[in-house]
């Protein structure tokens, strides 16, 4: 019974916020790891970092983050924390034409590995092995 009382104050808690017209938001931080590529040196996470930087937008317009959004690197890790709403898919969107510009988008995509974090893989390509088991066994 206590955690519904706890969240009954919560609620109220909550509402009475937006009652006064404030708005109520947890902060989050979202993880895009780029480990797989920074390895074989295909990608940089610091060039990933500033083009995030530089293309995030806060309300409507690029390069006005200030306080609210904070984007750091821990080794392969691209690391963004916000105290406003910002969407893992609009994370995903840049991270993919980040990608596409660099002309990447062709070998890796950006997979989603928990609920706050994507990951940046190569493809699985298995129809190159599975041609070369193939044609010896048709001769």
């Amino acid at each position: 019974m206590k955690k519904v009382v706890k969240g009954a104050k919560a609620a109220k808690a909550k509402a009475a916020a937006q009652a006064k017209g404030k708005k109520v938001v947890k902060a989050s931080r979202y993880t895009i790891n780029c480990s797989q590529p920074a390895a074989d040196s295909i990608l940089d996470p610091a060039s990933l970092e500033k083009f995030l930087h530089d293309r995030i937008k806060v309300e409507g317009k690029t390069s006005n983050l200030g306080n609210a959004i904070t984007i750091s690197r821990d080794n392969a890790k691209v690391i963004v924390s916000t105290k406003i709403p910002l969407s893992k898919r609009y994370l995903k969107y840049l991270t993919k034409k980040f990608l596409k510009k660099n002309q990447l988008k062709d070998w890796m995509h950006a997979v989603s590995t928990t609920k706050n974090s994507y990951e940046i893989k190569y493809y699985r390509i298995d129809n190159e092995d599975e041609a070369e088991e193939e044609a010896p066994a048709a001769e």
